[in-house]
């Protein structure tokens, strides 16, 4: 029985929040910082004391809240050796195939370049959860600011290698907008219908469509899915990333 404890919550526009909690050891740490006030006050209302931050990527909406929420707590930074230069505060940087640890579990850093050259993901195997930022989102993938799509899709394959029962904990509510690209880029998916219309009932209750089931995301996602011939015989290419690179331009406009 894992002690970690994830307290998810809404914060800006469209992101979430992630504390990270083992109950175990007293740690805390906060998936990336979008807004420094909403982490500190959600840790002050679970009585959890900030120990640790990790960062995913660069972007403000996920490092601007570093500096207030170190100040405030004394708290150290991991962030991503790539993306290093364009983040504040950081204590120790990391690439892919390093670990990092709360208490006693630890937590695989993967390399998920595209998004931003650096970008990371934490997995951490014996509680079956990645923190996966803005690499993939239920039904959908970032837009591709600073790779390439080759790297891109090497990017993807090594969360495709996951255990399928793994949670993904992505960072925006994009899931609903994603759908509909979804549907238009496979529209012959059944597993991909059911899933939008268990989709459009969440939000229509106002509930999050995050975290989503990595099993599910390789079943309905298109991104995931570049490497899939029909895919390919849809959207062009001889390869998965060219497949990749199509769906991410046809995205990219919808």
């Amino acid at each position: 029985m894992t002690t970690l404890t994830i307290h998810q919550f809404p914060c800006l526009s469209d992101n979430y929040g992630f504390l990270l909690h083992d109950n175990a050891s007293g740690e805390t740490v906060c998936i990336d910082t979008p807004d420094a006030n909403a982490y500190l006050r959600e840790a002050k209302a679970k009585g959890w004391a900030i120990t640790q931050i990790w960062n995913t990527h660069w972007h403000p909406d996920h490092a601007g809240g570093n500096e207030a929420i170190k100040a405030a707590t004394g708290c150290s930074i991991t962030a991503p050796a790539g993306d290093a230069a364009k983040i504040a505060g950081i204590d120790r940087t990391v690439s892919g195939g390093d670990q990092v640890m709360i208490g006693n579990y630890a937590a695989q850093v993967i390399d998920v370049g595209g998004h931003t050259l650096g970008h990371i993901a934490y997995f951490l195997p014996e509680a079956e959860m990645a923190f996966v930022g803005d690499s993939l989102f239920a039904l959908g993938c970032g837009r591709m600011f600073e790779g390439t799509a080759p790297q891109f899709w090497e990017s993807l394959s090594r969360l495709k290698t996951l255990p399928s029962n793994t949670l993904i904990y992505c960072a925006h509510e994009y899931t609903a907008a994603n759908a509909k690209f979804a549907l238009h880029a496979d529209p012959e998916n059944r597993a991909l219908a059911e899933y939008v219309q268990e989709i459009s009932n969440k939000r229509a209750k106002g509930q999050p469509t995050v975290p989503t089931l990595l099993g599910r995301e390789l079943e309905t996602n298109p991104f995931l899915r570049s490497d899939v011939p029909q895919m390919q015989a849809r959207w062009g290419g001889t390869q998965p990333d060219e497949t990749f690179a199509a769906l991410r331009a046809a995205k990219d406009s919808f």
